[in-house]
């Protein structure tokens, strides 16, 4: 198995390197990102972040502002 696909690759690159590469580089584009150690920390980061912050502005609490013309 391992086999045939090496001489598909080699026929494959043999013939259109470019296609080769772009679909190297492409898979490697959605892979990689997941291994990213950033990838950790944002997920951790976003699942401490809570949606609703206290304190937000909610109708009848806050101060009446004035309009831009006055």
């Amino acid at each position: 198995m391992a086999g045939r696909v090496a001489a598909f690759l080699k026929n494959a690159w043999a013939k259109e390197p470019v296609l080769v590469a772009s679909f190297t580089i492409g898979g490697l584009a959605v892979i990689l990102p997941s291994l990213s150690p950033y990838t950790n920390y944002a997920v951790r980061i976003n699942q401490v972040t809570p949606y609703n912050y206290p304190g937000e502005w909610e109708p009848g609490r806050c101060p009446r502002l004035p309009a831009l013309g006055e």
